[in-house]
């Protein structure tokens, strides 16, 4: 499929661009209206300021980045003259954004990552589609902006002061972090958390790469009904594979202590261990049949023509060729481990306290802003290690000829 390569013609100004910005405009008007109790004079001056940036954008061309550095200084200069400095931050944003998508407009730029062929409703379901998926985007990392940014927050508030929302440095301190790294209260949780995400992510690897490999053989009988076996955690309500864990576990649990003679405490942690296990194996069992669908069983076949028993084949031959496949499953299966409230609620006891129940107790018992600070350590962990998800999965694409090197 061919792309467009050539210039693009410039659409009608007063039929499109216009018009389009005007509304657009007038959405952030309206937001902004909201806060000052006034949505549809918001709307009517947004209007009025996006068709006048239109307007800059079609006599002005050539003078792309100097018309775009100018109004994102004015928007900007207009919200710290109104309201201060934390309006000025919010001026430069919509200052960069109209001026971006005035140009985008007026240019045809809208179109040059279209197909020549495609006609107005397949452009406008194009760039509607990427619109709605960016918009959705911003809607599920948005309720974790302010959680990051009140993490900072100077005073014991879950609410933002003056000085936070001004940038004033007497606002900010890591006070909230030095309480979450330096107390038992929150050191103890997370040390337990550390032990019990690894153990729980082994057993989940060893046993889903093992069950994954097993039902990707067509002579396996009943593999679909084992394969929705395998995965049933995931998609059973959690409250209640917590509930059937706690049923199954703690005679488990009082069985051990009483005929092997096990100390209680590492029952515990066995039994959670167990249970995060359980909870892991689905994903790793999902991403390592989805890497299996490229392998070629010819490898195996040939290695065991030259005398290669299945274990020195398995670890010689598949697992280099899955292993994007098994880290991937075992970064999700972490994350779970690392993640989960409800099950270790059930099984777990005071001893094996673990970080996101000391959250949750956090907010039951006692409100403190170090909630913020342990939420937003979680949230960067788990966007480090989704983030080596994805690299995994594309170096498992091309490892497998799926996309370009």
């Amino acid at each position: 499929m061919s792309n467009l390569t050539v210039d693009i013609p410039r659409p009608p100004l007063n039929g499109f661009t216009l018009p389009l910005m005007a509304v657009f405009a007038g959405c952030f008007g309206f937001v902004v209206g909201n806060v000052f109790a006034q949505p549809l004079i918001g709307f009517l001056i947004g209007a009025v300021v996006g068709a006048g940036v239109a307007l800059l954008a079609h006599n002005l061309p050539r003078s792309r980045r100097n018309v775009r550095l100018g109004l994102i200084a004015i928007f900007g200069l207009i919200g710290l003259i109104l309201v201060g400095p934390g309006a000025m931050v919010a001026g430069l944003l919509i200052g960069a954004v109209l001026s971006w998508a005035a140009y985008w407009l007026d240019s045809g730029a809208y179109r040059s990552r279209v197909p020549i062929y495609y006609t107005a409703g397949q452009t406008l379901w194009h760039n509607s589609f990427l619109f709605i998926c960016g918009l959705v985007f911003f809607f599920l990392i948005a309720p974790l902006l302010p959680v990051m940014w009140l993490s900072f927050n100077a005073q014991n508030f879950f609410t933002f002061t003056p000085e936070m929302l001004n940038f004033q440095a007497e606002g900010y301190s890591l006070k909230h972090y030095r309480d979450f790294l330096g107390t038992e209260e929150w050191m103890v949780p997370l040390k337990n958390s550390l032990i019990i995400a690894p153990f729980a992510t082994f057993i989940s690897v060893s046993l889903g790469t093992l069950a994954a490999i097993g039902l990707s053989q067509s002579h396996v009988p009943g593999r679909q009904a084992i394969m929705a076996i395998l995965i049933s955690p995931m998609i059973v309500p959690l409250i209640i594979s917590a509930t059937g864990m706690f049923f199954f576990y703690a005679p488990l649990g009082n069985w051990l202590e009483a005929t092997l003679g096990l100390n209680r405490s590492f029952v515990g942690y066995l039994k959670v261990i167990l249970a995060h296990a359980a909870l892991g194996v689905p994903f790793v069992i999902i991403t390592v049949t989805a890497t299996l669908v490229g392998f070629d069983k010819s490898l195996t076949r040939a290695s065991a023509n030259m005398g290669a028993d299945p274990v020195t084949t398995f670890f010689r031959v598949q697992m280099p060729l899955i292993l994007p496949g098994v880290i991937s499953g075992g970064l999700f299966a972490f994350i779970t481990s690392f993640d989960e409230v409800v099950v270790v609620l059930f099984v777990g006891s005071a001893q094996q306290q673990t970080l996101p129940w000391q959250m949750f107790t956090g907010l039951r018992e006692q409100i403190s802003p170090t909630i913020l600070a342990a939420a937003t350590i979680l949230v960067t962990v788990s966007i480090c290690l989704l983030t080596t998800v994805e690299l995994l999965r594309r170096r498992s694409e091309r490892l497998r000829g799926l996309s370009p090197g």
